[in-house]
């Protein structure tokens, strides 16, 4: 059962967030100037420092990135962090409305707040930050960790193989990584990722299938702060499930929780002080991980794209959640004693692009990578009249657009988009470049497929979807959100088994029911099915925007959500 402790430490996070920054990000908000040094000042403690970062997607600018208004929890985690939003996170946090940390950590006044803070993240400024917290503690004392999903999600990424943020993440001196749509560049790119060092690519859970034989090491032992910090990395658990098995067609995954215990105990017994778990296995996942595999010190979470201004402490266990697309950086000192954690300081470090004076070299770094792709990013395909975003449970304006182009440039009556949570937000009144299109669509298996489907069908992938994001048991969940869809209409009840979920299904072009035994014409893309046909989906989405020249999105009403 979920403690009483982990219910009521929200109260907390208030102070943890004016400790992070001396003075309260509300009072910067109201002096009119948020600083380099608000955002870095710390009330430090202990001698070891570890940094996260995670679920970067290869954004290596500056960007908006609007949180989600919709994220439920279902079972035991209803209504717990991360599972609030917008005004109700404000409230449980005691976070200001209009503040920068009600901009950064939620959608609330997002348009507003967007014009008022600017964007967030960028590599050269927590490339700044990272320096500086290293300058204050020392090198040997701090530990720069990344959570996944740093090397897809953008056209250079793509273009390069993730080679631009390699070479980031080099400069940035990271100690070690995980990895989730790393997979999607194929087995033999992540290895050479993996061997090229000089960080580590952690991974107990991937085995190869033919002898079981650990595929990436387990594990890494770092010394900082004259303490022993074992870091044990944990891949996504279902990529052959959410991703193309073909492109790792010799390797297995799974949550090895069994595994996990004895990479623990190893590491107990071979004198660490402190026992790490770098994850991507998303929140609710490490919630209940945590409670059923003892002796790990901080779990550093990932893939739900979670920022949590606290740290959730789950029995002796702390879980620390970073958020993503370069957004913040996650600081938690630790004082070790007699070869235990005997105290810590948490804070989550908004990464204010405007408020930070951005590291010289990471910016040429970036120019440089960027350079080849620097016209064709800036072209203008249009512009939008609507705050355009992606993340939510149910719907976001962006895949919206996204679903109307397939609909209309592929002549059918269902779009389906799937729910991924990386592409960056608009502003009204921005042009939607080409860069902008590819930021929500720069997979290696884009191609928009155009296909037939029974009402029975479509209902069924529907019902199986949404089991696997509202299944009451985390480990049978997998982090994700609702498919996107064009065309259609339903209502959901989260509250019901699988099967008994989804009802009202109707195609809105005519009003009319769907129906079991007739066949509907349907366009989708990134299938995780071999040599699909179609045209890769950024090409579909930018006719589709040209066409227009405006973009203008009305509201979505056509899903009803109970059970909530």
């Amino acid at each position: 059962m979920i403690s009483r402790r982990e219910f009521v430490v929200a109260a907390t996070a208030a102070a943890s967030l004016a400790t992070a920054s001396g003075r309260s990000l509300a009072q910067v908000a109201s002096s009119g100037k948020l600083t380099q040094d608000d955002l870095l000042r710390f009330d430090a403690t202990g001698k070891v420092t570890l940094l996260h970062i995670t679920d970067t997607h290869a954004q290596l600018n500056p960007v908006y990135f609007r949180e989600p208004s919709v994220n439920l929890g279902v079972g035991e985690t209803k209504g717990l962090p991360p599972h609030v939003t917008g005004a109700a996170f404000l409230d449980q946090f005691k976070i200001k409305p209009g503040s920068p940390q009600a901009y950064a950590l939620t959608s609330e006044d997002f348009v507003a707040l967007a014009k008022a803070y600017g964007r967030m993240g960028g590599f050269d400024r927590i490339a700044a930050l990272v320096k500086a917290i290293r300058a204050e503690r020392g090198d040997d004392n701090v530990l720069l960790l990344a959570g996944g999903d740093e090397l897809q999600g953008s056209w250079t990424s793509l273009k390069t193989r993730g080679e631009d943020v390699l070479q980031a993440l080099k400069a940035l001196k990271l100690d070690a990584m995980v990895g989730h749509w790393e997979f999607t560049y194929g087995a033999d790119r992540v290895k050479e990722i993996a061997e090229a060092g000089p960080f580590a690519f952690l991974a107990q859970n991937i085995r190869s299938l033919e002898w079981q034989e650990e595929v990436f090491p387990a594990a890494k032992v770092f010394e900082r702060g004259g303490a022993k910090i074992a870091v044990i990395g944990q891949a996504y658990p279902r990529t052959p499930i959410a991703n193309p098995r073909w492109m790792t067609p010799d390797w297995e995954f799974g949550l090895r929780e069994d595994d996990l215990r004895r990479q623990v105990e190893s590491a107990r017994s071979g004198g660490a002080d402190v026992v790490v778990l770098l994850s991507h296995n998303g929140f609710d996942v490490d919630r209940k991980l945590a409670r059923r595999v003892k002796g790990l010190d901080v779990i550093l979470t990932a893939h739900t794209h979670d920022a949590i201004p606290m740290a959730v402490e789950v029995d002796k266990t702390l879980l620390i959640a970073s958020g993503s697309h370069g957004k913040f950086l996650s600081r938690l000192d630790l004082d070790v004693k007699d070869g235990r954690v005997a105290g810590y300081r948490f804070g989550l470090i908004p990464v204010f692009s405007d408020a930070i004076a951005p590291d010289a070299e990471m910016t040429k770094l970036v120019a440089d990578a960027r350079a080849p792709y620097a016209a064709e990013l800036a072209r203008e395909v249009g512009r939008t009249e609507s705050v355009l975003y992606r993340r939510g449970n149910f719907n976001g304006t962006l895949d919206d657009v996204i679903c109307q182009a397939m609909i209309e440039q592929r002549d059918v009556e269902i779009a389906l988009s799937p729910a991924f949570r990386w592409g960056t937000s608009l502003l009204p009144g921005d042009p939607i470049t080409f860069e902008a299109i590819s930021n929500a669509t720069a997979v290696t298996y884009p191609n928009c497929y155009r296909s037939a489907m029974t009402g029975k069908q479509f209902k069924d992938v529907l019902e199986d979807i949404a089991d696997n994001i509202f299944n009451p048991d985390p480990y049978f969940q997998g982090g994700g959100d609702m498919v996107r869809l064009g065309g259609v209409g339903y209502a959901i009840d989260v509250a019901q088994p699988i099967g008994k979920r989804i009802s009202n299904l109707t195609l809105l072009r005519s009003g009319a029911p769907i129906e079991a035994d007739r066949s509907y014409t349907v366009a989708g893309w990134a299938s995780v099915n071999q040599n699909v046909e179609g045209p890769p989906i950024w090409e579909v989405v930018e006719r589709h925007v040209a066409d227009r020249k405006t973009i203008k999105v009305e509201p979505n009403d056509a899903i009803k959500v109970t059970g909530a």
